[in-house]
């Protein structure tokens, strides 16, 4: 099966799972979860935004797959700041060749941040971490981007 065959037999389970939830971390564990062992990804997770609109703030780790991870991220500060301030998907074919890159773990080789927007503002991101190097492509941004929309 194709990593596009993968997605679009994983995107009726996603929105099965979220819809009727009102709870968002509940959603968020639920994605984790799916994705993580649908792919194998090496970490698969949300950090959540701790900010008002008018401040800078910081994210802070929601629900996650895999090992233990950093608990702070300022924005504008590592792949999933960036995504957060840029307003916009990233994806890092090497992890070693990102400015400001945070190493929560010496394994993550490629990663890609999708933000999560309720109404025009990012209120998280999904952030997923691979093993391999060149992990993620347009296709991965095109449905995580799909999946990322069903949690607001």
């Amino acid at each position: 099966m194709t990593k596009e065959e993968k997605y679009i037999a994983l995107l009726p389970q996603a929105k099965a799972l979220c819809e009727g939830e009102s709870d968002t971390i509940a959603k968020m564990a639920n994605i984790s979860a799916l994705l993580h062992h649908e792919f194998g990804f090496w970490w698969t997770g949300f950090y959540r935004v701790l900010a008002s609109p008018q401040e800078e703030g910081e994210l802070v780790l929601g629900p996650f797959q895999g090992p233990l991870a950093c608990v702070h991220i300022g924005y504008g500060k590592g792949v999933c700041g960036t995504a957060w301030k840029e307003r916009r998907t990233v994806v890092v074919p090497n992890v070693e060749q990102f400015p400001g890159h945070i190493a929560c773990s010496s394994e993550s080789r490629s990663e890609i941040v999708v933000p999560v927007f309720k109404g025009e503002e990012v209120v998280a991101v999904l952030d997923i971490d691979s093993r391999e190097l060149a992990t993620f492509d347009d296709t991965d941004r095109r449905y995580l981007e799909q999946v990322a929309a069903l949690i607001s």
